[in-house]
């Protein structure tokens, strides 16, 4: 089944060679001005930062962003449809799934997601359609269906409920079904976690259950802030003098700004760390921690009176920065 090719270059607005610090950079110019949380249009913001995420998700990873460029030297993939049966050699599949609601495009689901009938053990197997129309006495457990679910870290932090479409095929009928049905985030989700729908997988056979729907979580990347399981990160600048004479700084964290005090003698990559103002974490939803990277910014171009200030402060340093340090 055709589906939309996704020009995740043109999405970024970066040229097809732009290093990684170029879609890092683009990402995040566009990240802050169509967030849903400062975009004036509330709808169009989401579906672009959505959009956005996408197309960073794979560009900033090699291995994706290799596989998206041999896609998209394919024939027919010059921004129409192409059949994803003729590209089987660059891992495309099909599922006969579509989900709505994820945040992903169906493009991104078929060559970079989990859409697919997983089988897990214990669950059963798929049944061919031509096995079930012989013998529909016969019960066969449906297969699960895992496919992806891009979260906001706000939504993790909060907690949702987002409402999910999935279109699937019957293999009983060959009709194709359509499921609309609500999915809970619980605050707190963490990236990679698998929420379970039961009984939106593959409907089974002679009046077996159907299998279950497991939707992973992807935390969406976010401009500001990363993540590792409970804990935020967020890269702080500091200007030399801040790092050496310290300095009082306000910083953003997911539930609102606090003041931070910057250490005399700060150095370039110190962590600092405000306890319980990370994600909630476990069924206590106790908190992770924030912790505040520094890095210190040096100035590209001085003005006369600023180098003077600087070759001033060069001959007055007692800082040996080549020297061995005593014993």
């Amino acid at each position: 089944m055709p589906v939309e090719f996704k020009d995740y270059y043109v999405t970024l607005g970066v040229a097809r060679d732009a290093s990684g610090d170029d879609i890092k950079k683009a990402f995040r110019k566009l990240a802050r001005q169509h967030h849903p949380d400062v975009a004036a249009d509330k709808k169009g913001g989401e579906e672009k930062f959505k959009a956005i995420n996408e197309a960073y998700e794979v560009l900033s990873d090699p291995e994706k962003r290799k596989k998206y460029d041999q896609l998209a030297v394919s024939p027919g993939t010059d921004g129409g449809e192409f059949n994803p049966r003729a590209d089987r050699q660059h891992g495309g599949d099909e599922p006969g799934v579509h989900f709505g609601g994820t945040g992903f495009s169906d493009f991104f689901e078929r060559f970079f997601g989990g859409a697919n009938h997983s089988g897990v053990p214990g669950n059963g197997r798929s049944v061919p359609h031509e096995q079930a129309a012989a013998g529909a006495h016969a019960r066969h457990h449906g297969s699960d269906i895992e496919g992806d679910l891009l979260v906001t870290l706000e939504e993790a932090m909060r907690g949702a409920v987002r409402p999910i479409s999935m279109q699937t095929i019957n293999h009983q009928t060959s009709q194709v079904e359509t499921h609309s049905f609500q999915v809970r985030i619980p605050p707190g989700t963490a990236d990679g976690r698998l929420i379970r729908v039961p009984g939106k997988g593959e409907p089974g056979t002679g009046g077996a259950p159907a299998g279950d729907l497991f939707l992973r979580v992807r935390h969406a990347a976010h401009p500001d802030f990363t993540t590792r399981d409970a804990d935020v990160f967020y890269e702080l600048a500091i200007a030399p003098w801040e790092a050496v004479l310290g300095a009082e700084v306000t910083v953003p964290t997911l539930d609102g700004s606090i003041k931070l005090r910057v250490p005399a003698g700060a150095v370039i990559g110190q962590k600092l760390r405000v306890r319980g103002r990370g994600l909630p974490q476990g069924k206590t939803g106790e908190r992770g921690d924030y912790f505040v990277v520094l890095e210190v910014q040096l100035p590209t171009s001085v003005s006369a009176e600023e180098r003077l200030l600087w070759e001033k402060l060069r001959d007055a340093s007692t800082l040996q920065p080549r020297q061995p340090p005593s014993a």
